[in-house]
């Protein structure tokens, strides 16, 4: 199994079968998306997958997949419906739970549920407890040691409204990995992220990440901010444009006077990618956009080492606040160029600096270089 979210496949790995995952949600946040695209992956994947549907109809969170783009019409997917009868409706489900107040009957159908699929997800645990009670946590016990006993794996989403404290802390307690899903607050909420608070099958340090929703697509890793900077004329612009899905400039006389920027979707992360103009009269603002930025790549014209000392210069401006930063070799394509072990030594980099050899003009190794940024980035 998957957990299907980026860099929380990279932390946590594949999930054993028999394990319990919790998304521990703000109700300020839509986050109701996880749950659901963590289903999606493990479908798309070939998993069986039921999804226990409690605070919507079937037909409004088959449309939530929809709106993300994500095609669940398949087989092997199957709605647990214990919303409809609530709200006194039929349903045409493959499960159906008649009297969703009713624990026993609830526990009846969500064990079959268990038995018959490979993956389980609640898309609101939280609203079957307002509905049935604080009693339905004994039930959470209950369905976590029969997924161990059928090698299933269930997901909870919830959302954690003022509850009392124990309510929560037994939650998380019954869980094996709990990943909170929360907003940055400062009067409104100013972005949203996610982070794993505990995991039992795989020791993982405490780390928060950025997203964003986009539609079609779902949850992304966010960074808001690369920065791109090297001397005059290495080949920044042309980097920024051969990497971004979406890149525009300032050129006077064909030379940056302004920032560069990017934007680029890529394996599961949505980044902003500034580039910075090389002349050494634009020094005080390479401070200002170092401080702001959360990776740095440094391109070099291979064919210049005169220009070297210039670019150590521009990442000592830019990485005074230890940031995490490449060297991208650009002009690995021509003759006499150096390579990137003599660059680091021409430059006199530490031992444990990444150089990545890349040409900007005909795109090869570009994407080496910002994978090597970003393993930087979700390994410090």
């Amino acid at each position: 199994m998957k957990i299907g979210i980026p860099v929380l496949d990279e932390l946590l790995g594949d999930v054993p079968r028999g394990k319990t995952v919790t998304y521990l949600i703000d109700p300020e946040v839509e986050g109701d998306v996880f749950p659901l695209q963590t289903l999606y992956e493990n479908l798309e994947n070939g998993n069986s997958c039921a999804l226990i549907v409690s605070s919507m109809s079937p037909e409004i969170i088959k449309n939530r997949f929809r709106e993300f783009g994500w095609d669940i019409e398949k087989d092997s997917f199957s709605i647990v419906d214990a919303y409809s009868a609530y709200v006194g409706a039929s349903s045409e489900e493959k499960y159906f739970v008649k009297n969703p107040a009713d624990l026993k009957e609830l526990d009846r159908v969500i064990t079959r549920a268990i038995e018959e699929n490979d993956l389980i997800v609640f898309n609101s645990l939280s609203t079957i407890i307002d509905i049935s009670g604080e009693d339905v946590i004994e039930f959470v016990n209950g369905w976590n040691k029969y997924a161990m006993l059928n090698d299933a794996v269930i997901v909870y989403g919830f959302t954690s409204w003022p509850y009392a404290q124990e309510v929560l802390e037994k939650i998380k307690e019954l869980s094996n990995t709990v990943i909170s899903v929360g907003g940055i607050h400062h009067r409104v909420v100013l972005g949203h992220y996610y982070g794993i608070l505990k995991s039992d099958w795989k020791e993982v340090k405490n780390k928060a990440v950025l997203f964003k929703l986009l539609r079609p697509g779902g949850v992304r890793a966010y960074i808001p901010k690369i920065l791109v900077t090297g001397p005059f004329n290495s080949g920044k612009t042309t980097f920024v444009h051969s990497i971004s899905t979406k890149a525009v400039s300032v050129d006077r006389l064909g030379t940056t006077v302004a920032l560069d920027h990017g934007h680029v979707d890529y394996k599961g992360f949505s980044i902003d990618i500034f580039g910075t103009p090389g002349q050494e009269r634009f020094n005080p603002v390479l401070k200002i956009l170092g401080g702001e930025a959360l990776g740095v790549i440094v391109v070099v014209d291979s064919t210049k080492p005169e220009d070297f000392p210039r670019a150590k210069e521009m990442l000592a401006e830019t990485t005074r606040f230890g940031l995490p930063y490449v060297i991208a070799a650009n002009k690995q394509d021509i003759d006499g160029c150096l390579s990137p072990e003599e660059i680091k030594r021409k430059m006199n980099l530490p031992d444990d600096a990444v150089v990545v050899p890349m040409s900007a003009r005909s795109k090869e190794g570009v994407y080496d270089v910002l994978d090597a940024l970003l393993n930087l980035l979700i390994g410090g």
